[in-house]
C-alpha cells in the first residue's frame, strides 16, 4: 500500500480516517469515537457533505499553526469544518442540535469539540 493510502480507511458511512488526519504530512491521527459518531450525526441530519478542515494535530503542527496548547485537537477531540452553502451560525446551530459542547463560529468554518460546554464568534 502506498504512504498516500495509509489511513484510506473507511470509519463512518460518510468519513474516512485520512480527513482527521494530522495536516502535516505526517500522516498521524487520534480520532475520539464520540467526536466522529456526533460528525455522522451532524452528517445525517444536514444530507449534506461535511469537510473536515482540520482534525487531528500532534503538537508540532498544533503549534505552527498557532494552535491553544491544550487544543482538543490534540487528542482527536476536535475538528474544524465546513459545510458548502451553509453559513458558519447555521451549521453552528445543528451541530448544538446532535450534541456538540464545544462550539467556536469563525468566518468560514466552525471548531467543534468535546469539550466542557461555549459557545462564542470570533470575527
Amino acid at each position: 500500500m502506498a504512504d498516500t493510502d495509509i489511513n484510506n480507511i473507511r470509519v463512518a458511512p460518510n468519513f474516512l480516517l485520512r480527513e482527521f488526519a494530522c495536516k502535516d504530512g505526517s500522516h498521524q491521527v487520534v480520532l475520539h469515537r464520540e467526536l466522529l459518531e456526533r460528525l455522522q450525526a451532524l452528517r445525517d441530519m444536514l444530507s449534506r457533505p461535511v469537510i473536515i478542515n482540520s482534525g487531528y494535530r500532534n503538537r508540532e503542527h498544533n503549534q505552527a499553526v498557532g494552535g491553544s496548547p491544550d487544543s482538543y485537537h490534540l487528542r482527536g477531540m476536535a475538528a474544524d469544518i465546513r459545510v458548502p452553502g451553509m453559513s458558519p451560525a447555521a451549521l453552528a446551530t445543528a451541530a448544538r442540535q446532535v450534541g456538540f459542547r464545544g462550539i467556536i463560529i469563525y468566518s468560514t468554518f466552525v471548531h467543534l469539540d468535546l469539550g466542557r460546554g461555549y459557545s462564542h464568534q470570533l470575527k
